[in-house]
């Protein structure tokens, strides 16, 4: 094992041992599983089977993993591909997830799912009611939403800027970094707001965006996995979105999910601005699109 692997391994083993007097009989069985086996194993396993291999339930994998102070199955795969992913690369990693799902496509089918839904229970758990509240307030008396992603973020902002105009909101969406984030950020201005959409790692645009909002007076909203502890007092609400520790599930999945349950409650403050905006919208539609108009006519 290499030292860049040392990290998630060494903290796993020191928990086990910490509060191994804590543990069920049925809990130590998973705790030494996890400790003995090797740490690419573990973050291609589901809880299914992690159970399995340990001799426990997949519900025994979770309360094992909780004594052991992890928020669940996707934390301490994070935990352990941080530094994994760090020290190995691209390349090693897809030939190690092609090895660890094989070719049967049963199993590929299961094992997406079953990270899937890990993320996304996960999501929900990790973000409150309250900090849920306070990104709604803000988004609800904005002026306008600047909502900002970069890369495979940028699928989530674009998403919630088509969903905010869609409910009649003055929205509008940007994932430039560099020199050309200046203009977008000069719009910014008191009483608006900007959603941010980053899950790890630290982009010193993040930054200047968070500082220029604050300095006109416009709220910050973060969506993010890793990055709460280094914004903390600095934006407004932060919610987490876990991303993926395998690269099995898209790292737009949970961002995609925050998205869509921030667009349904601001919809639901103002239902009937939101049904307006969505009447005026399929009025739009049918003009540019008669409803006797088929594509075929257009082909001649």
């Amino acid at each position: 094992m290499s030292s860049s692997e040392d990290g998630g391994i060494t903290r796993l083993r020191t928990a086990v041992r910490t509060r191994w007097e804590e543990l069920s009989s049925s809990e130590r069985m998973v705790a030494q599983y996890l400790v003995s086996a090797p740490p690419e194993q573990v973050m291609f396993a589901s809880a299914q089977e992690l159970g399995a291999a340990s001799r426990a339930s997949s519900a025994t994998v979770v309360r094992a993993l909780r004594r052991l102070g992890y928020a669940g199955l996707p934390a301490l795969k994070r935990d352990l591909a941080a530094e994994f992913t760090s020290s190995i690369a691209p390349e090693v990693r897809l030939r190690q997830r092609i090895a660890h799902v094989g070719r049967d496509l049963t199993t590929i089918w299961t094992d997406v799912f079953d990270e899937a839904q890990e993320r996304i229970d996960q999501c929900r758990r990790l973000t409150t009611t309250e900090d849920f509240q306070r990104a709604i307030t803000v988004l609800a008396q904005a002026g306008e939403v600047l909502s900002y992603g970069v890369a495979a973020c940028e699928l989530a902002a674009r998403q919630l800027t088509l969903a905010l105009g869609r409910m009649g909101r003055r929205a509008r969406f940007t994932g430039e970094t560099g020199f050309a984030l200046a203009d977008p950020l000069l719009g910014l201005a008191q009483g608006d707001a900007v959603v941010i959409f980053q899950p790890g790692r630290m982009l010193h645009e993040l930054n200047v965006v968070v500082e220029r909002a604050r300095s006109v007076g416009a709220g910050v909203v973060l969506v993010t996995d890793e990055l709460a502890g280094a914004f903390a007092g600095r934006v407004d609400a932060v919610l987490i979105a876990p991303h993926t520790p395998t690269g099995m599930t898209n790292e737009s999945l949970t961002p995609l999910v925050v998205a869509d349950a921030l667009m349904v409650a601001l919809s639901a403050l103002d239902e009937t601005s939101a049904v307006e905006a969505s009447h005026q919208l399929n009025v739009l539609r049918e003009r540019l699109v008669p409803r006797n108009h088929s594509p075929r006519q257009t082909e001649h």
